[in-house]
Order: structure tokens, then sequence, then C-alpha cells
């Protein structure tokens, strides 16, 4: 059996759902496919696979098994692109994780120069509001963390914004504007389901202050409106539904303009730095390698007249 391409098949069955459709992509016959994924079993004595006649499914084991699959074949590619990568250019796919603000705001709209610079090379940009545990599975993964927050991955810093607090005029001008923390018992939270470790749960909106010289406030809040998009939020703010905590870089044209108004200048919901994690593997691989250098500082202005976002 040659237990690289059934593990190499076993991971097309999976992605592409179906045998017939890797089978496909194989370019290889479903039968083949088929023994292919028997010999897999029969050789670890254990189902990977529930078949039905609409879907297939992974078993528990099938389920641990993906995970070390993943991370064999990634090595396997990273090692041959790494022999190759001083003469020819790069090819194949990077599999980014991404927080979703970072993902619409930092990934997006650089895509198209990096296809420019990388025609042969595709993203493949998956989104998890709290991806920090699911690092190992992909080559990088962009990560918006609270400083404090014990990481606990290899990691390396991007950029830092604030968390401010923001409202709409039209908002304000129905709900009054806070002149204190404390006002803001009264105003109704556009909230984001920050994970405990971060200090920030239920209906308590903490506040700490800039200079660091005060202790931090909570005020328990009415939530009217809870989502793990930063763009949900982002756009009922300035729709004039609520207040909430906004990147400065993501809401900064706004400001300018005066569609948000900063709210309480000498506090702020958190300091957060942006991270670009890498799996705990030794090898970088030339081709993240290339995109961490094609960022830079991701809240530089991709041209002179564009708009710094986050």
């Amino acid at each position: 059996m040659d237990r690289l391409l059934s593990m190499r098949v076993f991971r097309h069955v999976i992605d592409e759902g179906g045998f017939a459709a890797a089978a496909r992509a194989l370019e290889l016959s479903p039968a083949a496919v088929t023994r292919l994924i028997g010999d897999l079993e029969t050789h670890l004595g254990a189902r990977l696979i529930q078949r039905t006649t609409r879907r297939i499914s992974l078993t528990d084991a099938g389920e641990a098994y993906l995970e070390s699959v993943r991370a064999i074949l990634r090595e396997v590619e990273d090692a041959e692109a790494a022999a190759v990568a001083s003469t020819r250019e790069l090819q194949g796919t990077l599999h980014i994780l991404s927080t979703p603000v970072l993902a619409t705001h930092l990934l997006a709209p650089r895509v198209s120069r990096w296809r420019a610079l990388h025609p042969k090379l595709m993203l493949d940009i998956v989104v998890d509001p709290f991806p920090q545990h699911r690092v190992e599975a992909f080559d990088l993964s962009f990560l918006l963390l609270e400083d404090g927050i014990d990481l606990n991955v290899v990691a390396r810093p991007l950029a830092r914004t604030d968390m401010i607090v923001c409202a709409a005029p039209a908002y304000l001008q129905r709900a009054g504007t806070p002149a204190r923390p404390e006002d803001l018992v009264a105003h109704q939270y556009l909230k984001f389901p920050w994970q405990q470790s971060t200090g920030h749960s239920a209906r308590r909106f903490r506040l700490q202050s800039v200079d660091g010289q005060r202790p931090p406030i909570e005020v328990d809040m009415p939530v009217a409106l809870q989502s793990a998009s930063f763009d949900v939020l982002y756009r009922a703010t300035l729709e004039g539904a609520g207040v909430a905590a906004l990147s400065t870089a993501l809401v900064a044209p706004h400001l300018e303009s005066g569609a948000l108004v900063h709210l309480l200048p000498e506090w702020i919901f958190g300091r957060f730095t942006i991270y670009a994690a890498l799996p705990s593997r030794k090898l970088l691989p030339a081709r993240t390698r290339a995109f961490l250098d094609f960022l830079g500082d991701p809240l530089r202005p991709r041209r002179p007249q564009a708009q710094a976002v986050a």
C-alpha cells in the first residue's frame, strides 16, 4: 500500500465531500479511491468514514486521523516547496485562518495585488471568530487578541489597535451622549461575544483608562444586538442601533467624516494586537514567508489615498 497516496486520497474524500468527487479531483477511478480507503482502514484497524447512500461522515477515529494526516501532508508539501523554491515560482495553496474582521478588512483588499505577484498560488481563507485553537491546522492564522492574553502559540505581532466606544449621531440624538462610563447603563449595547479569558462577559461592558492610572470600570448594559461578526456590529452602529466597541483603525474614516462619534475618549475597551500565528512545525514554507513579507505593516495604507483599516 502506498501510504502517502492513501493519506492524500483520504484528505480529498473529506475535502471534496465524497468518493466520486475525490476520484475526479485526483483523476482516479471511483473504484481505486474506494480500494485505497479500504486498504487504509484495514492497515489502521479502524473505520475512518461512515458511508450512507446520501453522505459520508467521519468517525471519531477518522476525525483524529484527519488532523494528523493534514499535518503530515503539509510537512511533505512544505518540503517539496522548499526544494524547488529557488527554481520555480510559488504555487499551490496557502491555507489561511482568520477572524472575520481581519479577513474582510486586512486580507480581502490585498488579494488582487497578491495575485498579480503570485498568480499560481491560491489563497484559501477560512473565517472563525475565535481561531486561536485551530492554528496548527493552517499555514498561517490571523488573530486579533487583547493585550495580556496568554497566546500559547508561535505568533508574530503585526500591529496594534485600540477598541474605542462609538455611536452614531442619530443614536445620540435619541439616547443622549454619555459623559462618564457609568452613564452607559442607560444605553443599548451592540455586543461581541467575548470569550471569558478576555475579562469581558455577559452584559458587562468593561472600560479601562487610556493613561492606566484609574481602575477599570464595569457597566451593566442592556444588550440590543449580539454578533460574532464585527462587520454586523460596525454596520449596526453606523445605522444608529446603539453603542459598540470598535477598532480605531476600522472606524477612523467615519470618525473623520462625522458618521460616528468617539465617546468617552479618556477610556478604551481594550488594546488589541494583530498577530500572524504559525503552526509549531519548524520549517517555514516559502509561500508563508512570502505572504508575511507581502503584508508588511497591515495598518499602513496600501496607496496614498487609501483608508487604513484593520
